[in-house]
């Protein structure tokens, strides 16, 4: 199901706090990144912070600056994104700051925590996701019921791990301040557990004052059926290969890339590459890489269209490549249709042979953009 593009946003000492043991709050960003925060706050439809921050800081979270909250406005926006919290247990103050300034707010807890909440008269949309609590259907909640295509989290610490660490997360924002805490009861941005494999892309580093902005996007493909916020990237890319693609009336324009476990890319391609009139984007991506290179049975194929099971160009469709290849995980936006071949299902072939197949089709759109004429 589509979600919001989640960016993380944090700031941090040296030596990764997000704050001191104190009784006030640590100030670690400097008067100019404020201004920038409060910039990518209007800039998105809804702010999330954990209720332990709201509990810790007692923020308002709002944004301050009235030429950009006038600027929504006339964008058609509310004058203030959404504001969004999220607790298993309901253990909340309804008289914080957070509840009573701003506007519109939903709170995603529980089913006991849900209970609480109502009780204790939070002034708030509640949304109970079930016993536990699930970051994927929150995200798919935010996305599908309050319309809400950017999301921005503020922390803390814990939900910014498990955004991460379960592959959820779009952007990272890391501001580093210059100063040290070495206090070990104090909080830290990321906690233990497991994090996908591999570097994270570096898309900007930027001096504001004497703090640093860092941001930073995943690129490890998710494992197994749920898909990763860096698979949503990998796709839109093959997508975009597509249209790179010599137009046909005979054939499809398809885009793929090859991505290994650690977000390394090995190949791409698209069809017709490089003159050829019959190559698929598969088949031009996978000749590239050597067969006996190890990374290939845990890397992730990423297909604009679905692979093929039937062409009459070649002896061997791209899903029987894909499966010789040794690749175990596909990701593709579209269903091929009975344009050229009637019940087509390279999808239905690689699930019956052990291949995880994730269709996302929020791409689906992207995908045909370069074969309108076809369908």
């Amino acid at each position: 199901m589509p979600y919001p593009h989640v960016l993380l946003s944090a700031a941090v000492s040296l030596d990764g706090y997000l704050d001191d043991t104190g009784p006030d709050r640590l100030l670690l960003s400097s008067p100019a990144d404020f201004d920038r925060v409060d910039e990518v706050r209007a800039s998105v439809d809804a702010i999330l912070i954990g209720a332990g921050t709201i509990r810790a800081d007692n923020p308002r979270l709002l944004v301050n600056d009235p030429g950009r909250r006038a600027a929504r406005v006339a964008a058609g926006k509310p004058e203030y994104p959404l504001k969004v919290t999220v607790t298993a247990t309901g253990d909340l103050d309804p008289d914080a700051n957070f509840w009573h300034t701003g506007g519109e707010k939903v709170l995603y807890t529980t089913d006991t925590g849900a209970e609480r909440a109502a009780a204790l008269g939070v002034a708030a949309d509640i949304v109970a996701l079930g016993a536990d609590l699930d970051w994927r259907r929150l995200l798919e909640h935010l996305h599908d019921v309050r319309g809400v295509r950017r999301l921005m989290v503020e922390g803390g610490g814990t939900v910014h791990t498990q955004l991460l660490q379960q592959g959820l997360a779009d952007e990272v924002q890391l501001v580093l301040a210059p100063l040290f805490v070495g206090d070990p009861k104090a909080p830290r941005l990321f906690g233990p557990g497991g994090y996908q494999a591999g570097r994270l892309r570096l898309l900007e580093s930027r001096r504001i004052e004497d703090v640093v902005l860092m941001r930073y996007e995943p690129t490890a493909p998710g494992e197994g059926a749920p898909a990763s916020a860096a698979d949503r990237h990998w796709l839109r890319l093959a997508c975009e290969l597509a249209a790179e693609c010599p137009p046909s009336r005979s054939a499809f324009s398809v885009g793929a890339v090859v991505v290994a476990a650690d977000g390394t890319e090995l190949a791409r391609g698209h069809s017709r590459e490089a003159g050829d009139p019959v190559v698929h984007a598969e088949e031009a991506a996978l000749a590239k890489i050597d067969p006996a290179d190890p990374r290939l049975p845990t890397a992730t194929v990423y297909t604009s269209l679905e692979p093929c099971t039937h062409r009459s160009s070649r002896p061997h469709p791209c899903a029987e490549l894909i499966l010789r290849a040794g690749v175990r995980r596909v990701v593709t936006a579209w269903r091929e249709p009975d344009t050229f071949v009637a019940a087509a299902d390279g999808t239905g072939m690689l699930r019956d042979r052990g291949v995880a197949v994730v269709v996302l089709g929020e791409y689906k759109d992207l995908a045909k953009a370069p074969n309108a004429h076809l369908v």
